[in-house]
């Protein structure tokens, strides 16, 4: 297949797929960039897709997307921003860098025009609102008269959006969203731009819902369920709720499941995400569960109300229920409840997270539930635990074997810490994905554990020290057996008594570069897996 590829002229496709295969590893796409123009005409687009993302920090960019009016402009504002002269030609790009964009984020591009204006601001004038205004309509300007095409909208923080009428320039030129593959949505106020995106927006693939706080529920209804009814494509949709206080979210969900089941989505949804949500008096569950015929996987992360109620019309489904994703909140259930759910799910159940639960029996029991029923876990999350707790989840790791790729495990406690540190090792499987290991290390146990784990590779490890008094820095551990064994790809390590994140060392940092492992910060979501952020949603 590659010798037929490379003798036949199609190089350049060969090229871009290998090029693909790196689109998140940007420094090796800065480097793909260097090697000729063929690897670089293949590789800046990709590094342009979502420049506000901005692994790099280089705010700068902001001055790709400002016309020379608009840079006058904010001169006037305060800013000082080198005009290069129109005889100049300097202002002329290798590329067409706007007409790249796929990815907008809104909370993105402000962070990174607040930054870029704390760079280049004169600190005797601050106009910073007025200032933003101009930028973002000139962004957006910038993407419409490039013909950008976008393929992913992620609208919250839209205070700018809306007073620097950057939506009435995309509402005059619709055909920039018409082809929005995967949409965010936080309908925590109402919006015109809302009519926009249901007008025009018809082939949305992935939909993610985030319910707040509503000012005018009605009107953002009405919008949200049609856009949902006239998707012709929709694979993925993600009701969430962030704010367990508000308790009008069943009102949006009750109507927005009736109309999953009366659209095109009954045919194309595999997949639904359940994130805060109270199933508490929905009782529509089974009918509408029954007419999604492709349905191939459904996550309730931290809900509640997972009671009798909402049990009974699981049970009453005459089809198997594709449970893959538990995680469960403090707030108490039923463990009979969380039996039938495991017996109806049938094994699909993959990726498990329990809270900080103050019942110990109660996580207990759930855990010889795990034990019995589910064999196929791949991701698992134990947050707070006693003794007898830690045995079981150690008997579920052994079970599971090669099969987990994601592990996380908190507690405070220092017996316990001890034991997880002392036993763990000899258990994990050859690679995974994920670990993250928040304790109260003693540094005699951390040894020992990666004494015993030396032949497990981690591509993403997150440590978190929580000792606090009298500790012992265990960081030559983590280089003499992690780092110079090269065990790991990303690391993050926080120590609470030093009060030290590992990043921000920066001689520490390029030591680790050296062998090939990359220091993330301990806070930076990047370096986190997290179901809700990265996993199943974007």
């Amino acid at each position: 297949m590659t010798c037929s590829k490379i003798f036949s002229g199609d190089l350049p496709e060969l090229i871009n797929e290998i090029i693909q295969y790196f689109r998140n590893d940007f420094s090796t796409l800065y480097s793909c960039i260097l090697i000729n123009r063929i690897w670089c005409r293949l590789t800046i687009p990709l590094l342009w897709e979502n420049p506000f993302s901005n692994p790099t920090k280089n705010y700068q960019i902001i001055e790709i997307y400002l016309n020379e009016q608009d840079k006058k402009k904010l001169n006037e504002y305060g800013m000082n921003i080198k005009i290069p002269s129109s005889n100049n030609n300097n202002n002329n790009t290798l590329f067409n860098y706007p007409k790249f964009i796929k990815i907008i984020n809104l909370r993105e591009i402000q962070r990174c025009i607040e930054q870029w204006i704390l760079m280049n601001c004169d600190t005797k004038k601050h106009y910073t609102e007025t200032i933003i205004k101009i930028i973002y309509k000139s962004i957006f300007q910038s993407f419409i008269n490039n013909k950008a095409n976008l393929n992913t909208f992620k609208i919250s923080d839209i205070k700018y959006f809306n007073e620097s009428n950057s939506e009435e320039i995309i509402l005059q030129n619709p055909n920039f969203i018409n082809d929005i593959k995967n949409l965010k949505l936080n309908t925590n106020q109402y919006f015109k731009f809302l009519t926009v995106l249901t007008n025009n927006c018809k082939t949305i693939s992935s939909l993610y819902l985030e319910f707040n706080e509503i000012h005018d529920i009605i009107a953002i209804e009405k919008y949200l369920l049609q856009l949902i009814k006239l998707q012709k494509n929709l694979e993925k949709i993600s009701f969430v709720q962030k704010n367990y206080l508000f308790k009008q979210n069943k009102f949006h969900l009750h109507n927005s499941l009736l109309t999953l089941k009366n659209s095109n989505c009954s045919n194309t949804l595999k997949t639904i995400i359940f994130y805060n949500i109270d199933f508490k008096n929905i009782n529509i569950l089974k009918e509408v569960f029954e007419q999604l015929n492709v349905l191939e996987s459904i996550h309730i992360l931290y809900c509640l109300s997972l009671n009798t109620d909402f049990i009974q019309q699981i049970i009453n489904l005459n089809k198997p229920f594709k449970l893959k994703s538990l995680f469960l909140s403090s707030r108490s259930f039923q463990i009979e409840s969380f039996q039938s759910l495991l017996q109806k799910s049938d094994n699909y159940l993959e990726n498990i997270g329990f809270g900080f639960f103050t019942n110990n029996e109660l996580k207990q029991q759930l855990l010889e539930l795990i034990i019995k029923y589910c064999t196929k876990i791949k991701f698992f999350e134990l947050l707070g635990f006693n003794e007898q707790s830690i045995l079981l989840t150690f008997d579920i790791i052994d079970n599971i074997g090669e099969n987990l790729n994601y592990l996380s495990i908190d507690n405070e406690m220092i017996k316990l810490s001890s034991i997880v540190l002392r036993e763990l090792g000899q258990i994990l499987p050859n690679k995974l994905e994920y670990l993250k290991l928040c304790l109260k290390i003693n540094p005699s146990d951390f040894e020992l554990f990666l004494k015993k784990s030396q032949n497990t590779f981690i591509k993403k490890l997150l440590i978190r020290d929580y000792t606090t008094i009298g500790s012992e820095d265990i960081l030559p551990y983590i280089e003499k057996y992690i780092m110079k064994k090269k065990r790991v790809k990303y690391l993050a390590f926080k120590d609470d008594f030093i009060g030290r994140d590992l990043f921000e060392s920066k001689n520490k940092v390029k030591k680790f570069e050296l062998y090939g492992i990359k220091v993330e910060s301990y806070h930076n979501p990047n370096i986190y897996v997290t179901f809700i952020a990265e996993m199943y949603c974007f």
